[in-house]
């Protein structure tokens, strides 16, 4: 594979924080994930996330002991590959991702438009 097939991560918020909390297990199930995302691999875990139109906003789910963890990632930059959210779902009924959760992923998913444009100088 070309370095230039391969897609640089950036971490938006705290997700990369969020994601070294995590159970081991989780953090490597998701580690592995993400790396073949970066090669250009759709991982078979990974499910678009509703409310976003279409594929571009990825989240990747794991159980481990009774809980949920969800890692959230946009694919929609051709040489980066954004992790917008990473969080332990807490919810006791359904299966929806909650609303406060979602305005965040939104939220960083603007941030991480701008910084891929240029607009920003955050990281």
């Amino acid at each position: 594979m070309d370095k230039e097939e391969f897609k640089e991560i950036e971490w938006i918020g705290s997700a990369r924080k969020d994601l070294q909390a995590l159970p081991l297990s989780v953090r490597r199930v998701f580690g592995y994930a993400l790396y073949a995302v970066q090669l250009g691999v759709k991982p078979p875990e990974a499910k678009p996330l509703k409310g976003f139109g279409g594929a571009g906003v990825l989240e990747l789910i794991e159980d481990f002991k009774g809980d949920t963890y969800r890692a959230v990632y946009t694919v929609r930059f051709a040489t980066k590959v954004y992790v917008l959210h990473v969080f332990q779902k807490k919810a006791k009924h359904g299966i929806a991702t909650p609303d406060h959760e979602m305005d965040l992923i939104r939220e960083r998913l603007k941030r991480a438009e701008k910084l891929y444009t240029g607009k920003s100088k955050e990281t």
